[in-house]
């Protein structure tokens, strides 16, 4: 294994997994991937014998929605939901950003 920052292994969004892969490491049947595919929640990359590949960072997603689902949640509902939790996230980044930017330009300001 490379020890190179950019190798694609140390790329969480490098599809890497295979759907039996992805579905033993989620504790899940692969027909979960599949309809996590059909219902638009998750868009593996496909090998180019037509093979789905999933990435790190697909499989915390498909995570996050099985326990929406594993608590009654329909899955149109768990996309909305993970996906506003990820726009939370990222808004909040946005305003500790601009919070620390304020900081630093009032420091030396003073």
């Amino acid at each position: 294994m490379s020890t190179d920052p950019l190798h694609p292994l140390d790329d969480p969004d490098h599809p890497v997994l295979t759907m039996s892969q992805a579905a033993e490491l989620l504790g899940v049947q692969a027909a979960f991937l599949r309809s996590l595919d059909s219902g638009g929640v998750l868009s593996p990359h496909r090998s180019p014998g037509g093979h789905r590949r999933y990435s790190r960072a697909q499989l915390r997603i498909a995570a996050r929605v099985r326990v929406l689902l594993d608590d009654g949640h329909p899955l149109s509902s768990a996309q909305v939901i993970v996906q506003l939790q990820d726009d939370l996230a990222d808004a909040v980044a946005d305003a500790d950003a601009a919070r620390q930017e304020l900081r630093d330009h009032d420091s030396r300001s003073a």
